[in-house]
């Protein structure tokens, strides 16, 4: 029963990967999901041929225990990733950042243009906040994030003195770091501007940073990628923390 829960695993992860290769999700994380399926189907053969049963019991006792340990970190990650998925924010915020992502020839990417979408909203309704868009330029990208994402809102009729572009970063914290230091102080009001899988993460790098008044606006994000998003924002979350950036 457990070596049929494997292959059919490592069948689901190498059709994962072929559909989110196919649709093109703007990172090679993708790849993660043929190393899982490749692995899985080696644990089908370990215990399909019955390779398992002769491996020292040590052995088999350690990877049994590392895999649960990795299991229950897992879902406790993923339940606080969750817990901020349908944050909206406070109204009349000093300033909320936006945070980068892919910008492509044609304009904003599907994951930037969800972000963009929910600051455009939100600065309707909040008329004094300011906005700050943050991101620099990839090897890939025709512009800096920040560029592109100040031409999409003021295109949409949001003044260009409510945006301040902040085109330096190569990440999350990053984003958050030098968007910091263009604002210059912490003790104001920050809405961190998101799809709803990267607004934990966001959130706490905000208040590691030394902002004092933080909270999420969480963006729609694509359902087919959603998966995707999830496992690669838990291993983010693993190497914020490990490199104390959420401290």
């Amino acid at each position: 029963m457990v070596s049929l829960l494997c292959i059919l695993a490592a069948l689901f992860c190498f059709a994962y990967c072929a559909v989110v290769f196919m649709i093109r999700s703007g990172s090679r994380f993708y790849l993660v999901w043929a190393a899982g399926g490749i692995c899985l189907a080696g644990l089908f053969c370990l215990l399909h041929f019955g390779l398992w049963d002769r491996a020292p019991l040590l052995l088999r006792r350690s990877f049994c225990l590392l895999a649960t340990v990795g299991v229950v970190l897992f879902v406790i990650v993923e339940g606080c990733i969750i817990s901020h998925y349908r944050d909206r924010g406070r109204e009349n915020l000093d300033y909320i950042i936006v945070l980068g992502a892919q910008m492509k020839e044609k304009g904003p990417s599907a994951v930037l243009q969800f972000r963009l979408d929910a600051a455009y909203e939100y600065l309707l309704s909040n008329e004094g906040t300011i906005c700050i868009v943050s991101g620099g330029q990839g090897r890939n990208e025709p512009c800096s994030e920040a560029e592109g994402m100040y031409e999409y809102l003021t295109k949409k009729g949001i003044p260009a003195e409510r945006i301040l572009k902040e085109d330096r970063s190569t990440d999350t914290s990053e984003n958050i770091a030098y968007s910091a230091e263009l604002i210059g102080r912490m003790d104001i009001s920050v809405g961190i501007v998101t799809n709803n899988f990267h607004v934990f993460r966001g959130i706490h790098l905000a208040k590691a940073a030394g902002f004092q008044e933080v909270c999420g606006i969480a963006a729609r994000s694509n359902v087919y990628f959603q998966l995707n998003n999830m496992v690669r924002e838990f291993f983010g979350i693993l190497k914020d923390f490990a490199f104390g950036n959420f401290f």
